[in-house]
């Protein structure tokens, strides 16, 4: 029989997790014990830093709901979350990179025509964002969705606002034949990321800044391209090279454009001054 001591219990440990069913449930559970197991001797783990990470990940749980995923806030902030996202969607260098899904996207927004106001009845400056969304040989995909959603002129997300019980600043939009689109929103503003939670507290340690840069949530799930999760960022707007979750592509950051009332991109007339942004997206076949 093989007692448990300091030098063995590693080995025991992958020995046991390597009696998966699944190989790959054996391949992530074996290596994850390993490299838990070397963590914790490289920093000599103490008992009372073990019960205060135990704690921090009941806390880090309990909070968490339907509409607050305080685990994906966690793994953000730590780069896990845009690790994942760069091993995954490695792209043809044409096509528009990815980025971190987020904690605040919820499902099942409703449906949207071309230009459809978004923001209706929100406060903020008015902006349209347009564009066309192709394949990288640059072919329009018709009928292709946009998955919109952003945070207010406040820096607030639907999510976040426990009182709403309707789609607020999301929707589904979708391109036209040939591959155009036309979103109607507000600008938003750069927000700190919920700080009153566990994640909120650990970075009250540190220098990091809990701020993201001004920006709007894009997801495609197109049969026969690759799922895009994207963002667009406001080009010179404040935290683009300390975004805390480390978000920010060179080729997702845009001019928003200033326009006099008059004519706007939905085809109406707009009668106060407008922001457009102009964009094509270019999803990456799925082969």
């Amino acid at each position: 029989m093989a007692f448990v001591n300091e030098d063995n219990i590693t080995d025991l440990a992958i020995k046991r997790w390597s009696t998966a069913h699944s190989p790959r449930v054996a391949e992530l559970m074996t290596a994850l014990v390993r490299h838990i197991h070397d963590y914790a001797r490289e920093v000599e783990l103490t008992d009372q830093e073990w019960m205060a990470a135990i704690e921090w990940l009941t806390a880090t749980g309990q909070i968490s709901n339907d509409k607050r995923q305080e685990f994906i806030l966690a793994s953000d902030v730590v780069g896990l979350s845009m690790l994942v996202v760069q091993m995954n969607n490695r792209f043809d260098e044409k096509a528009t990179p990815a980025t971190v899904l987020g904690p605040f996207h919820i499902d099942d927004s409703p449906a949207a025509p071309f230009g459809f106001d978004m923001s209706e009845g929100i406060t903020g400056t008015p902006l349209f964002v347009t564009g066309t969304v192709t394949d990288t040989a640059g072919a329009p995909i018709p009928g292709a969705v946009l998955d919109v959603w952003q945070a207010d002129a406040e820096g607030t997300y639907e999510a976040q606002m426990p009182e709403i019980d309707e789609a607020r600043l999301r929707a589904k939009y979708q391109t036209r034949a040939d591959g155009t689109y036309c979103v109607r929103t507000i600008a938003p503003l750069g927000y700190t990321i919920p700080m009153d939670g566990p994640v909120g507290k650990l970075m009250t340690n540190t220098e990091i800044s809990e701020y993201r840069p001004a920006h709007i949530h894009f997801m495609f799930e197109e049969a026969g391209y690759k799922r895009l999760i994207t963002h667009l960022f406001q080009e010179d707007t404040d935290y683009l090279d300390t975004d805390v979750v480390f978000g920010v592509k060179d080729p997702l950051i845009t001019a928003f454009i200033e326009h006099p009332a008059g004519p706007s991109p939905d085809g109406k007339t707009m009668d106060t001054p407008f922001l457009v942004a102009h964009y094509d997206f270019i999803l990456q076949p799925d082969h």
